[in-house]
């Protein structure tokens, strides 16, 4: 098995391209199946939750092309109507996919996802949103079947501004009759990028980037040509890791208005930020400054996948600092990795107290979930000695190549193979 190596106590330095948006490209490829035609999507991260939505969509009828990071879906050949249970297991985001096969077919099984282990995640306000759009949803035996004669338009008020949700909906609606109203909609950079997809192929949606969506449907889609922007998740785990390390870094390709609140934490914590066209420059002179109070929110406040990465470098931060984790209950996992690793961390509920230490220790630890993981390769970065990372499959669903960026940033970061 395979495992991540860290060995301490370099300074970050040097300048790497931010791979495109994990979080925006699986909507956009999900989003592929409404078009009998064929949609080009440039600057598509290679990882393996990318992978797993090309095999689904290949198990479906379309036809897949890859040169290098495009991705070319033909999906005029559509004829699977049940997803795979195998690749809805592995990756909870193939849930994306109940909004247009509904949209495009009319009919779509699938079995209750999978995917990282970080709370409940329940896909209610994705059900009650299609049922709003005359789906007919039926549960049973963990399968979920939904059919439709025809998806007409509503007006949806989403109890919670979830981000999965407003994609379904969003998705269902572009080829439905009448106009949809999503209310309280997330307003993530990711469904703000899942919109300007929709319009380049021929969508109607208003509403881009607000709170309430409109979408007035229409009968066909045709062929477009999209780049999907940089990660602001991998961009704000790295600069995180400069905050914990010190150094400089330049992350070219980053878009500094997604990223306007995890830029002022980390200011905060110490560091310089310096934004251009090109990308965010983040210099850190000093161990990082305690954080007192941050709290987890959805877009614009703190993004909750990089709560993790930032506790990190707080657990060698001169003070005392206070997490609130608001969106997933099952966040904490890091924790007892972290405090193997010498961290002085207390949890009570979704309160994380972070006694900063001067150091922390090299030993083997375990990651849980995605960002978990990146979080563990972090405090390698700044442990004394040598740090063992198991069950990396989890960061290899979210970072392209975690180990080649931080090489390019001077880090000692290295895959392994264990001995059997």
């Amino acid at each position: 098995m395979t495992y991540i190596q860290v060995i301490g106590g370099k300074k970050l330095h040097g300048d790497i391209e931010v791979q495109g948006s994990k979080n925006a490209v699986l909507p956009i490829l999900a989003a592929s199946v409404l078009h009998n035609g064929v949609t080009t999507i440039h600057h598509c991260p290679d990882i393996s939750d990318v992978q797993c939505m090309i095999r689904i969509l290949d198990s479906i009828g379309c036809k897949i092309k890859k040169e290098g990071s495009t991705i070319i879906v033909d999906a005029t050949q559509l004829n699977n109507y049940r997803i795979p249970d195998e690749y809805v297991a592995r990756m909870r985001s193939s849930i994306i996919l109940l909004g247009p096969l509904l949209g495009r077919q009319h009919f779509v099984t699938i079995s209750y996802p999978g995917g990282c282990t970080i709370g409940a995640r329940p896909i209610d306000l994705h059900v009650k949103g299609l049922k709003r759009l005359s789906a007919e949803i039926i549960e049973a035996n963990d399968l979920l079947t939904c059919m439709t004669t025809k998806l007409m338009g509503s007006e949806i008020n989403l109890d919670f501004p979830s981000v999965g949700a407003t994609e379904n909906i969003l998705l269902a609606a572009v080829l439905a009759e009448g106009t949809t109203i999503i209310k309280n909609a997330a307003k993530e950079p990711e469904i703000e990028e899942l919109c300007e997809f929709l319009t380049c192929m021929g969508a109607k949606v208003d509403g881009i980037g607000t709170g309430t969506i409109a979408v007035q449907g229409v009968t066909a889609l045709h062929d477009c040509e999209y780049t999907v922007k940089a990660d602001r998740i991998v961009t704000g785990t790295y600069m995180a890791a400069v905050a914990a390390t010190g150094g400089k870094i330049t992350l070219r390709g980053a878009v500094k208005e997604h990223l306007e609140e995890v830029i002022g934490v980390v200011n905060r914590m110490g560091c310089i930020t310096q934004t251009s066209s090109d990308g965010i420059t983040v210099i850190q002179k000093s161990r990082p400054n305690a954080y007192d109070l941050l709290r987890t929110k959805p877009y614009p406040g703190f993004p909750t996948d990089l709560q993790s990465p930032v506790m990190a470098a707080l657990t060698v931060a001169k003070g005392n600092s206070i997490l609130i984790e608001n969106i997933f209950e099952a966040r904490y996992k890091v924790v007892r990795e972290l405090i193997k690793m010498g961290a002085n961390i207390e949890i009570d509920g979704k309160i994380a107290i972070i006694r900063g230490v001067k150091t922390l220790h090299g030993t083997s630890v375990k990651s849980y979930e995605l960002r978990g993981g990146a979080a563990l390769v972090i405090a390698g970065m700044i442990a004394k000695e040598t740090t063992e990372i198991h069950s990396i499959e989890y960061i290899l669903r979210g970072y392209e190549d975690i180990c080649r960026d931080l090489q390019m940033l001077g880090a000692n970061v290295n895959y392994m193979e264990e001995n059997m």
